[in-house]
């Protein structure tokens, strides 16, 4: 783990009031996103005129193709349902090289959760000089504890992954807290690689 890597999960950890991993922020609302896991490192801000969509950049690290670049980023928003006790959200995601727009992604994401349980999917493909890659990732989780508005929020999460080169799943478990208008996610695989995912929305 880089330490620009720690030294921004814990200056979030410092800030605070309540969000979730929402691809998408509230009407007029920016979030900035850390990402680091076995596949890339990035960071990533995007605003949202709309709670329908964003309009975002994303400075990216490519570990598998060992290529560095920005891409236009625009996430929709497909779906979402709430009720007294749940809410559910189903976005496509997508971003565009600003050096080549013939290196693009799209794919979608999505997520169901109550107070105390949670489930999410995703999956994306990578297409940039005639090399194709996807990745797909599903999630469960439950909370030890149910928290009041403006706590910090806990949950334990387990998430399995594949990717279209190493064709295997990996499954590990991760951690993830948020309070206020910082989230972070942090999980170790058992191929050991880090899995981390930091987010303060503004």
């Amino acid at each position: 783990m880089g330490i620009w890597h720690i030294i921004i999960i814990a200056v979030m950890c410092i800030a605070s009031e309540v969000t979730d991993a929402r691809k998408i922020s509230y009407s007029g609302g920016g979030t900035l996103m850390v990402k680091s896991d076995s596949s890339a490192k990035s960071v990533y801000y995007h605003y949202s005129p709309s709670y329908k969509f964003s309009l975002g950049i994303e400075a990216q690290k490519d570990i598998f193709r060992e290529t560095k670049g920005s891409y236009l980023r625009f996430n929709y928003l497909l779906n979402r349902k709430n009720t007294n006790t749940s809410q559910r959200n189903l976005y496509f995601l997508s971003g565009v090289s600003t050096d080549n727009p013939n290196d693009l992604f799209y794919g979608v994401e999505g997520d169901w959760e109550t107070r105390e349980l949670f489930s999410g999917f995703g999956y994306t493909k990578t297409e940039a000089a005639g090399r194709n890659i996807s990745h797909s990732y599903v999630q469960i989780g439950i909370a030890p504890y149910v928290g009041d508005y403006g706590d910090l929020h806990t949950w334990l999460l387990l998430k399995s992954k594949k990717n279209s080169l190493t064709k295997e799943w990996q499954t590990y478990p991760m951690l993830k807290f948020f309070k206020g208008n910082v989230l972070v996610e942090i999980g170790y695989g058992n191929q050991g690689d880090w899995d981390l995912h930091g987010m303060y929305r503004f």
